[in-house]
């Protein structure tokens, strides 16, 4: 089985989001995957996908005071600052950590550790809506 959808995630504030229940809200076809693969592709430059901890907020807050002192907003020398001084360094966030992970599928459910939940980065002050191409690619039960 092949299965492609657009999901659209609501818009949120600057940081790092737990969105792995509002994907699988939106992906019901992963109930009839046997094993497989799905694969999330993120379709914007200043937001990024990532997998980490599910329990702890603490570590999403970590997450966003980690990347602003290694990407601070601000620094000059450099041209791109069309859309405003949160426009490339979010470009710079998105490239260190990709737009795009493939997890396990089994058993109709991701294959995932206890404490791994999907993170959405969003890396600009005002992203807007984001948008996600999943693809599943798998036996059907």
């Amino acid at each position: 089985m092949w299965q492609q959808s657009v999901i659209t995630l609501r818009p949120r504030p600057r940081g790092f989001h737990l969105i792995t229940d509002e994907l699988l809200a939106q992906l019901p076809e992963l109930q009839q995957c046997r094993v497989g693969l799905l694969h999330l592709w993120l379709r914007h430059t200043s937001a990024s996908l990532t997998i980490n901890e599910n329990a702890d907020g603490a570590v999403r807050r970590d997450f966003e005071t980690f990347f602003n002192r290694l990407v601070p907003q601000g620094q000059g020398g450099y041209e791109h600052d069309y859309e405003g001084p949160d426009d490339l360094p979010a470009h710079f966030k998105a490239s260190l950590l990709g737009c795009q992970v493939s997890l396990p599928v089994g058993d109709g459910q991701l294959v995932l550790g206890t404490w791994q939940g999907i993170y959405l980065g969003e890396h600009r002050d005002r992203g807007g809506a984001r948008q996600v191409v999943a693809t599943l690619h798998g036996m059907a039960s």
